[in-house]
């Protein structure tokens, strides 16, 4: 699994990066995803940094 920011959408408000810090890190106001592939251990919670971004700028495929 991998996870995707829609950077048009992104508001870089920092909370994918609050609820999973070892994927997603917040840099000049846009969120990034630091990983290629999502390790097993935190696929629960990107799953939850993006059923939480208010703009639905993340998907995780």
């Amino acid at each position: 699994m991998k996870a995707v920011i829609d950077k048009d959408l992104c508001t870089g408000c920092g909370l994918c990066e609050d609820t999973c810090p070892e994927v997603f890190e917040v840099k000049d106001s846009i969120a990034t995803v630091k990983v290629s592939k999502i390790p097993e251990d935190l696929i629960e919670s990107c799953k939850q940094a993006a059923d939480d971004c208010p703009v639905e700028a993340i998907t995780c495929e």
